[in-house]
């Protein structure tokens, strides 16, 4: 990963750690209710639809305008798709989880500007992602990371998976838009007025 995407990590962990210890004192209660949030379900819906669109943007944009940038110290919209691959590598190996072997993510975003292979490098990652996420226990969601702060654990590591791809997935609708490119989602809500606003993106 570049400095860029180390210093977002950074910060959105040290976000995290100071939330929990500016939290105020209460005296705790034992709590025998089920969690509200499952984390894990959670999470694997929202990175399945969240890869989808990436895919669905990927098609959708024509040949000649997958290496277009919007200035020449930003990434290609092909290098952006392979960021987010790369990414989904790159931010689990902060709990442990190896990439495949021969990852190059110093090479990997310039590796390719062929569609297909693009497309199968997106599902490659998505589904190392689906399968390591989905094999993780509840204990091992809670499980310390000292290296990322005092109370960071691999939960903190599968949000921050999570908050990044949506962040590149707005990058990747202003791309589209820029280029005359309507999201493939919109399209089809357009089509369908009763569908949710937030699909019209």
């Amino acid at each position: 990963m570049d400095r860029f995407s180390w210093l977002l990590i950074a910060v959105v962990v040290s976000c995290i750690i100071s939330t929990r210890a500016q939290s105020p004192t209460v005296t705790r209660v034992a709590d025998s209710t089920s969690p509200s949030y499952d984390l894990k379900a959670q999470s694997l819906l929202d990175l399945g639809a969240l890869h989808k669109k990436f895919v669905d943007l990927a098609i959708a944009f024509p040949n000649d305008k997958l290496t277009w940038r919007p200035s020449a110290d930003s990434r290609s919209f092909a290098e952006v798709l392979l960021h987010v691959s790369g990414e989904r590598y790159g931010i689990l190996a902060l709990m442990g989880a190896a990439a495949p072997a021969g990852f190059d993510a110093k090479a990997y975003e310039k590796s390719t500007t062929d569609r297909d292979r693009i497309i199968a490098e997106l599902n490659k990652s998505w589904e190392f992602t689906r399968k390591t996420i989905d094999g993780m226990s509840n204990a091992e969601f809670a499980k310390l990371l000292p290296k990322l702060g005092p109370t960071a654990n691999a939960g903190d590591v599968v949000y921050i998976l999570v908050a990044d791809a949506h962040e590149h997935l707005g990058q990747c609708v202003a791309y589209a838009r820029e280029n005359g490119i309507v999201p493939p989602w919109t399209v089809e809500a357009q089509k369908n007025p009763g569908k949710k606003s937030e699909e019209k993106k």
